[in-house]
Order: C-alpha cells, then structure tokens, then sequence
C-alpha cells in the first residue's frame, strides 16, 4: 500500500495539473488493455463500459485501448505504448500472466499505477485487481454439472475442456470443479487446455475423445461459453441427441440461445458491466488522488472480488431477462421462438 499511497500523491498532482492548464495539454490518461477478442464480452461490454464510465466521471480524462489479440508480445508492445503516451493508470487483462509481469515492473518504475483486470498476475508489484472469483464459478459450474448428470453408470464420465494454460483463471476454475466433483461419483475421463479459449480448437479435442469414449460422455465441463459452443458442434456432428449436460461462463447471448433450446445446460453470469464500471471507477479515483476500498486481499494485493450466479434454463427469465443482461427479444428469434414460448418469455419486457 505504500507504493500505492506515492503513487496517488503524484497521480494527483498530474492530475490536478491537466485540469489547470490549457486544453491542448495532456489530460490525465487511462490505458485500457484487454487479452482477446475471442470472447465476445471484451469488445462487447468491457470496453464500451468502461469508456463509459471514464467519460461520466472524468470528462478531462481520456482512455488508451488497445487488444492483444491474444498475443503477448502485442500485449507487451501496446503497454509501452501507453507509457510512453503518458498513462498513469493502466488496466491490464493480461494475455499471459507470466509475461505480464514485465509490464507491471515496467509501469511501478515509471511510477503508473497498474489494477490488474479479469486476471491475476502473481508477483507483481500491483496496486489493485479487480475480478470474479475464479473458483466460486468452477464451483458453481462443477455443482450444476453433477446435479444435471446425476447417477453414472460404470465406464462412462465426463470431459472437462479447461481455457488457455496462460491465464490464471485456469488454476482456479480447476479447483473449484475438484471441490463440486469431489465424493460425487462423477468421473472424469479426459481434460483439456484450450489454446486461446478457442472455440474450434474446443471442438477438435471434443471430437477426438467422442471417439476415443464412444458411448460413455454423460456430461461436459466447458470452462466459458465459448468452448461450451465448441464441444455442443462436436456433440451435435457426432449424432448426440440430446447433447449431454455441458456448462458455461459469461452468460453471451448465443449461449444464453442454447440454454432456452435445451442444448447447453448452464452458464455464469458475471455481471461484466458491474466489473469494467468497478474498475473504472477506480481508475479515476487513483488519478484523482483518493485511496480504493478494497474488500479482500488477493496475495497481499487490495482487491475487489464480484459473486457469480449460475443459470440454468428455469433462471433466464429472471437472471438474464429480468437483469436486463439480455433482452426477450434478442433471445427470441427464430428458431428460438417455440422455446422461448415454453419458458414465458415471448412478450416478457426487458427490465433493464
């Protein structure tokens, strides 16, 4: 906190300063950077939200973007980018968490203060992280699963297809998923990576261990919404009718499409506006010289960690529609309309 607190100090002077001299000046700068654009959320609420928010709290204040495409060495490019345009924040998704350390040890000796965004990076002179807590979602996901797969019979299990090694998340998610499968009786049969979240990528090992476990896939562990999208192309291609119970995390709309038509189980909704609108607040009260709350402490780093909610189909009414996450009739076109129907919410009002 120490590092922090002469990080404010001077945050504030700069700050104060752009707002006293001549517009043509630099104003105090916030550098967005996030991993991927696989994943629809990032430049889909993350990033619009975000900018929103800066907008609405700091009118002198402009925001850097930049997205990695997945590429650390893109991400590590865009960072000094950022420095050397002058950030004093940075809010940083990290493609890899590793290689990310470089970036926070180049920003604390420039003086830039960094919130580390979605994930974690382990030893790192960081001043805030801001995320969901991985584990509870792989403990919530895991839980559905059993429930939804229920007694087994000898020989069958399940797949479990993780996201990228590279993303710190993983580790968490697996333990999670250990604690709900733990004296559960569900085995699981196989595991897998994801190189880059990749939804085909997802697909292609899916289809190899239909092969391989002919007969005996009762259910898949799908780590986000986009892989759970690739392994229900598999299952679909493979001729399973119905597809196994498979779950989810993010709550996208196509997935949210799958839920109401019975083809994906569940998925966590993490309010992603809440997260982006949460960081940037503290973006801006770190430039104007204030101290964050923090309500938890991640690896001795002051954090703001945010609940996830499962949904299941019998919960999109109320989660998703009622939350205003999605609205009815974005979820119900065709051919979603006759399973939309059956849940109620042709008609329903969007009450976001």
């Amino acid at each position: 906190m120490r590092r922090l607190l002469t990080l404010l100090t001077a945050a504030t002077v700069l700050a104060l300063a752009a707002c006293a001299v001549p517009a043509d000046s630099q104003a105090p700068t916030i550098a967005l950077l996030l991993p991927e654009s696989k994943t629809s959320r990032y430049e889909g609420i993350d990033r619009p939200v975000f900018e929103e928010v800066v907008a609405e709290r700091c009118a002198e204040c402009r925001v850097l973007y930049a997205n990695a495409g997945q590429d650390a060495a893109r991400q590590q490019q865009q960072a000094e980018s950022a420095l050397t345009q002058g950030a004093q924040v940075l809010v940083l998704g990290a493609v890899d968490a590793s290689a990310a350390q470089s970036i926070v040890t180049a920003a604390a000796e420039r003086g830039v203060a960094v919130i580390a965004y979605d994930r974690f990076i382990a030893d790192a002179p960081l001043d805030f992280f801001v995320a969901y807590d991985p584990v509870r979602v792989g403990q919530l996901q895991g839980q559905a699963l059993v429930a939804a797969v229920g007694p087994t019979e000898p020989g069958e299990g399940i797949l479990v297809v993780q996201g990228a090694s590279t993303d710190p998340n993983v580790a968490g998610l697996r333990t999670g998923l250990a604690s709900a499968l733990e004296g559960s009786g569900l085995t699981v049969l196989a595991e897998h990576e994801t190189p880059d979240w990749s939804p085909d990528k997802a697909q292609e090992w899916v289809q190899g261990q239909l092969t391989q476990f002919a007969g005996r896939v009762v259910g898949v562990y799908a780590a986000n919404d986009g892989t759970a999208g690739g392994a229900i192309s598999a299952m679909r291609a493979a001729g399973l009718d119905p597809v196994p119970p498979v779950t989810g995390q993010d709550a996208e709309l196509a997935a949210i499409q799958r839920i109401v038509a019975g083809d994906q189980y569940m998925t966590v909704y993490k309010a992603i506006s809440q997260q982006a609108r949460t960081a940037a607040e503290l973006s801006v009260r770190i430039l104007r010289g204030e101290v964050p709350a923090a309500t938890v402490e991640v690896q001795g780093i002051p954090s703001v960690l945010l609940a996830p909610v499962a949904v299941t189909r019998e919960r999109v009414a109320e989660v998703i529609v009622g939350g205003g996450v999605h609205s009815a009739a974005e979820i119900c076109v065709e051919p979603y309309t006759a399973a939309c129907r059956e849940l109620g919410l042709v008609g329903t009002e969007d009450q976001g």
